[in-house]
């Protein structure tokens, strides 16, 4: 991140009457927004005094700016994050359980904490394959979707499990509460997923999508909604939030896809009822199968202990 900028100039004859915000965003090339930003802050002085956004250039004034930097977006802040557990630490690899609310790695429009700046925080050592802010990813969990995933941490590492989850040799096991009942009870969607046209956030079925399969099976099912062990044959963004709605069961608390917003509120639920319970694949170093497990996060069963209630 760089440090902020100081610019001092005299205001040109041709910004003459022009308002404060307009000028300093055409000489700085900066929004208007932003400048206007800038002079609520005091950060625009003309002949050493702050002036407010409104205000008109008089040329030969003296224009100081400071604009202050503004932190990358993809840029990896090292911060520990409360609910990250470590299921499992080795040189090969670290096995995390991922609360809701935290990403995993930073993207455009994330301000939040990541899986990947608490690894950093605590002082992991993590693969430098792949994106900057994603070093040592191999596979990604929602914001919304808690639960047990792996990130590499040597380099070898990242190369095979990167291409176990490519060839889909990873066993990614979800349980999801749905609304209804699905029917039949168990079963296999086979239904491309593409981006929603409405929606840069929103993912929706569609002929030109990309291949993906979910299988699920039915767990339990109670007056109002059903739980499913869910077996992700493919890795697509929202893929059983997205599939589960196709079939008109909605996971439970999940409003971005269609769930009952009533029924989300009885059961005290501000995300969707999604947690990844399992994940299994060979070790990247001595060839034996490995797993780990996840249990239910605290509003996840209370939820659950509702529905099973209302029967």
């Amino acid at each position: 991140m760089s440090e902020a900028e100081h610019r001092t100039v005299l205001v040109p004859e041709g910004l003459a009457g022009e308002r404060v915000d307009a000028g300093v965003a055409r000489m700085f090339g900066i929004s208007r927004t932003r400048a206007a930003e800038l002079c609520a802050e005091s950060l625009v002085m003309i002949d050493s005094r702050s002036v407010p956004k409104s205000e008109r250039l008089v040329p030969g004034s003296l224009l100081e700016v400071t604009i202050p930097s503004i932190a990358d977006p993809l840029e990896v802040v090292p911060e520990l994050v409360e609910g990250i557990a470590i299921v499992h630490d080795e040189d090969a690899f670290v096995v995390v359980d991922k609360p809701v609310g935290v990403a995993v790695h930073p993207s455009m429009g994330w301000t939040g904490p990541t899986v990947v700046g608490h690894l950093r925080g605590a002082g992991f050592q993590i693969a430098t394959s792949g994106a900057s802010e994603r070093q040592g990813i191999v596979q990604r969990l929602d914001v919304g979707t808690s639960g047990v995933m792996v990130i590499a941490k040597s380099e070898h590492a990242y190369s095979v499990l990167k291409d176990a989850f490519r060839q889909r040799t990873v066993d990614k096991t979800y349980h999801a509460l749905v609304q209804g009942h699905p029917d039949p009870l168990s079963g296999t969607i086979d239904a491309p997923i593409g981006r929603h046209g409405s929606s840069d956030w929103k993912f929706t079925v569609r002929a030109d999508g990309r291949a993906s399969v979910t299988h699920y099976e039915t767990l339990e099912a109670h007056r109002f909604a059903s739980l499913l062990e869910v077996h992700l044959e493919t890795g697509r963004t929202h893929q059983i939030r997205v599939h589960m709605a196709a079939l008109k069961h909605p996971c439970v608390g999940d409003l971005t896809y269609g769930a009952d917003p009533r029924l989300a509120a009885r059961v005290g639920l501000e995300r969707q009822w999604l947690h990844a319970v399992r994940l299994g694949f060979v070790h990247p170093d001595s060839g034996d199968y490995v797993s780990f497990e996840s249990g239910y996060p605290a509003d996840l069963a209370h939820a659950l202990d509702v529905i099973r209630h209302a029967d």
